[in-house]
C-alpha cells in the first residue's frame, strides 16, 4: 500500500507530502517541478523504484503548490526557486528533518541547486537527474537549446500535454505498452493543468544558475542518460565540471526518468553515494510479464505422426514463435521442446502474442495452452528465474486447450484495455502457497 498523504502548512496553503522508510539519511525526491504523489503509486514500476529508495533512507515526497493534491499557486507567486525553498523548508520542518539530501530532476534541478547554495546547513547531499545549470543557449554557453529549439519544444509540450503521444516521446522504452502510456498521460494531467505546466516549463527555459555552482558545498552526484534528447549529456557534464567534487555517472538509455529503463544501475549508485555502502552484486532483477506455452497433447500427437513429421511441425512452431515474440516486443528466452518461455515489458503485448501464436498454429492443426504472470524475475546469463517464472508455468499447467490463462496480477494491469478477462475461479498452484484467482484472456 502507498504511504499516507499528509499536509504541511505554509502561509495558509497546504502542501501534500508522504514519508516512507527509515533514516538516516533523509532523502527528498523532486522528480520535476510538477508531480502527483498519489497517482504515482498506480504504476508498478514507479512503486518498486520508490520502495527501493526507501529501503536505504527515509524518503520524503511532496507536491509543490499548483501541482498534484497541494493547494493552487498563491495570487502573487514567488520566483520558482524561492517558492521551492519555502515549500521544501515547510515540509522538512513538518517531518522534523533538520538536514536532508535532495534528489531533483529536470526543472527541479536548478531550484535544488539554489536551495543547496543558500541553505547549506539543511542540505546534506545533491542527486541531480537530467538537469542543467541553463537549458537555453547563450554566447558563452553553446550547449543549450537555441531560441527556436526552445520555442518549438515548449509549443510541442503545450500541444501534447497529458497525451499518450507525449508519454511515448518521453519514455520510449515503454512506448509499446498501452496501459503504461495511459497511466503516464493521466499522471501528467493530474500533476498540473496545461497552463500551469507551461508556466513551469517556461521558467525552466529561462533559468540560469551557473553563478551559484561554485557555491554548492554539498556532495553532488549527477545521473544522466546518454541518449536523453531533451537535456543533452553535455549539460550534465558541464555541471560535473563546475561543481566542486561532483561525480557524473552516464547511464544508458533515453527515458526521461530513471524508473523504468535499467533502474537498478541508478538505484545502486544512489545507495552507495548516500550511505557509503557498496551494493552487493546480486542477480539482475527486473519487472516483467512471463509467458509460457506448450502444445496440448504433444506426446500423443508425436506418437501418431512419427518423429520426422513431428520434428517438421516443431520447426514451424519454433520459427513462428520467434517471429511473433519479436513482433510483439518480447524476448524469447528459450523453446521448451513443445512450447516457449518468453518475457515482455507489458502484459497486453504478451497476451496478444499468445493469441496470435494460438491462432496461427491452428492453421497447421496444433493447439496450445498459455499461462502468464507479471512479477520480478532474475536474469541469469540468457535464462530467467525466480518465483514469478514458477508461477507462470503453473498457471499454464492449469489452462485448457486453446486457453490463455493469467494470474490476477495480469488482470489488474490490463484493466481499461480492450482485452476481455473471464474469471476462472480460485485454484491451488502446485508448489505455490495459497489459492490463486485465475482469468482467461481474450484480446
Amino acid at each position: 500500500m502507498q504511504p499516507e498523504t499528509r499536509y504541511a502548512r505554509l502561509d495558509g496553503d497546504r502542501i501534500a507530502y508522504q514519508v516512507l522508510g527509515q533514516g538516516p539519511p533523509d532523502l527528498v525526491l523532486a522528480r520535476r517541478s510538477y508531480s502527483h504523489i498519489d497517482i504515482a503509486w498506480e504504476d508498478p514500476g514507479t512503486s518498486l523504484f520508490l520502495r527501493r529508495l526507501a529501503s536505504f533512507c527515509r524518503l520524503i515526497l511532496f507536491d509543490r503548490r499548483g501541482t498534484g493534491p497541494s493547494d493552487s499557486l498563491p495570487p502573487d507567486p514567488l520566483p520558482p526557486w524561492e517558492s521551492y525553498a519555502e515549500e521544501l523548508a515547510a515540509v522538512l520542518d513538518e517531518v522534523d528533518s533538520q538536514r536532508a539530501a535532495i534528489m531533483a530532476q529536470l526543472d527541479a534541478g536548478p531550484t535544488a541547486l539554489l536551495f543547496a547554495a543558500t541553505m547549506p546547513e539543511r542540505t546534506s547531499a545533491l542527486v541531480l537527474v537530467h538537469t542543467s545549470a541553463r537549458f537555453a543557449a547563450a554566447s558563452d554557453y553553446p550547449i543549450g537549446g537555441t531560441p527556436d529549439e526552445v520555442q518549438v519544444a515548449l509549443a510541442e509540450f503545450d500541444r501534447l500535454w497529458g497525451s499518450d503521444e507525449l508519454a511515448a516521446m518521453l519514455v520510449p522504452s515503454r512506448a509499446q505498452d498501452a496501459r503504461f502510456l495511459r497511466w503516464f498521460a493521466k499522471w501528467q494531467r493530474a500533476s498540473a493543468r496545461p497552463k500551469d505546466a507551461q508556466l513551469f516549463l517556461r521558467a525552466m527555459a529561462e533559468v540560469d544558475v551557473r553563478p551559484v555552482l561554485p557555491l554548492v558545498q554539498a556532495p553532488t552526484l549527477i545521473l544522466h542518460r546518454r541518449e536523453f534528447g531533451l537535456v543533452p549529456i553535455a549539460q550534465g557534464r558541464y555541471l560535473a565540471e563546475h561543481i566542486t567534487g561532483a561525480r557524473l555517472i552516464e547511464l544508458p538509455g533515453s527515458d526521461v526518468d530513471l524508473t523504468w529503463e535499467t533502474p537498478e544501475l541508478a538505484l545502486d549508485a544512489i545507495q552507495e553515494f548516500l550511505t557509503g555502502v557498496r551494493v552487493a552484486v546480486e542477480p539482475n532483477r527486473v519487472l516483467a510479464t512471463v509467458l509460457f506455452t506448450d502444445i496440448a497433447g504433444s506426446t500423443e500427437r508425436a506418437a501418431r505422426l512419427g518423429d520426422r513429421r513431428w520434428r517438421e511441425l516443431l520447426e514451424v512452431h519454433d520459427d513462428l514463435a520467434h517471429r511473433l515474440v519479436e513482433q510483439f516486443g518480447g524476448q524469447l528466452v528459450k523453446t521448451t521442446g513443445d512450447g516457449i518461455l518468453a518475457t515482455f515489458d507489458g502484459p497486453g503485448r504478451a497476451i496478444r502474442c499468445a493469441a496470435a501464436l494460438r491462432d496461427e498454429l491452428a492453421g497447421i492443426d496444433l493447439q496450445i495452452r498459455a499461462g502468464l504472470h507479471t512479477g520480478e524475475i532474475e536474469l541469469r546469463d540468457g535464462d530467467v528465474g525466480g518465483i514469478a517464472v514458477h508461477i507462470a508455468a503453473r498457471v499454464m499447467a492449469a489452462a485448457d486447450r486453446d486457453e490463455i490463462l493469467t494470474s490476477s496480477t495480469v488482470r489488474d494491469l490490463v484493466v481499461g484495455s480492450d482485452i476481455t478477462m473471464t474469471d476462472r475461479g480460485s485454484r491451488p498452484l502446485k508448489g505455490v502457497e495459497g489459492s490463486w484467482q485465475l482469468f482467461a484472456a481474450s484480446p
